[in-house]
């Protein structure tokens, strides 16, 4: 049969019949044995099973969003775990993109999205790529039902415990733990909080809580708690710090949250969101600003907050 219904692609190979597309391969011997397969089976993708036996080789193929895919090849047949275990890998990343199905990057916040029905939706916003993967997976898993979370998640892949919740139709990672014993939902609350308080005010920097800044009280109310912050009382209008902080412009309040027994380049990094024309030169401007105010002090090429 050699290439019928096989048409090469760039990098890739893939089987068409009657305009229709039953898979994407890598290389050609994955193109033809998946073709093979299929006339085998009268095109069927149905009556395809999930392990294939070829001479002394197991092949483990699976049908995603129906197409066709050669996942991995074995001398000795592997078990239902780990024939899962692949399947599930794939139907996350069937594509061999950088982060898998529904996750992009924009600077350093994970977002995923999807498009149903024409219209696309965002799920959440991640500092962490764990944490965007383990949510994504999950909506996989349960049809993109954002209801199917619960506050307390066990992650039986990376043996954790994260907290979640569902605000204003995205869900959010609160924190992860590795143990359940160690989980105090008040204090997790609180510290969440205290995240879209400071962002909100500008003494911190977390883009991906910008929807949430006018929530506060009525998180407050849903939690049970109060944003409370000892590093930054802001009902203490005596405390000299507090005066000078909120006298900052917002580029300078960003470049002092940024300061954490820091070198430039290390401020640079956590500022990369930011970065625009004389990038570099911005940053020491204000970096010296900040010294001149006592906020911050120069260690040999490492910027210290000074203590109130």
């Amino acid at each position: 049969m050699s290439e019928k219904y096989i048409r090469e692609n760039r990098n890739s190979y893939v089987i068409i019949k009657s305009s229709k597309s039953y898979g994407k391969f890598q290389s050609m011997d994955d193109a033809i044995f998946a073709r093979d397969l299929l006339v085998e089976n009268d095109w069927d993708l149905d009556s395809i099973d999930e392990v294939q036996k070829v001479d002394d080789t197991y092949v483990i193929t699976a049908v995603i969003d129906e197409k066709l895919h050669v996942i991995a090849r074995f001398r000795k047949k592997p078990d239902d775990e780990t024939i899962q275990r692949l399947i599930k890998k794939r139907m996350r990343n069937p594509n061999y993109s950088r982060y898998g199905l529904n996750i992009t990057r924009v600077f350093d916040t994970f977002v995923i999205k999807k498009r149903i029905a024409g219209d696309d939706y965002v799920f959440g916003y991640y500092d962490s790529l764990a944490d965007a993967e383990f949510v994504r997976n999950h909506l996989l898993e349960n049809q993109w039902n954002i209801n199917s979370f619960s506050q307390i998640m066990h992650d039986a892949e990376n043996k954790n415990y994260k907290i979640t919740e569902i605000i204003c139709d995205r869900v959010y990672v609160l924190d992860t733990f590795t143990s359940i014993d160690e989980i105090d939902l008040d204090r997790v609350h609180e510290e969440f909080l205290t995240k879209i308080s400071k962002h909100k005010l500008g003494l911190a920097c977390y883009p991906h809580l910008d929807e949430l800044t006018g929530e506060i009280p009525t998180l407050e109310e849903r939690f049970n708690v109060k944003v409370h912050d000892d590093s930054w009382n802001l009902e203490d209008a005596s405390d000299p710090l507090n005066d000078i902080i909120f006298t900052l412009t917002p580029w300078q309040k960003t470049v002092y949250d940024a300061v954490n027994d820091s070198t430039i380049e290390e401020i640079e990094k956590s500022l990369q969101r930011y970065r625009s024309k004389n990038f570099t030169r911005k940053i020491e401007k204000n970096l010296d600003e900040l010294i001149e105010m006592n906020l911050i002090s120069k260690n040999q090429e490492v910027y210290i907050k000074r203590n109130p």
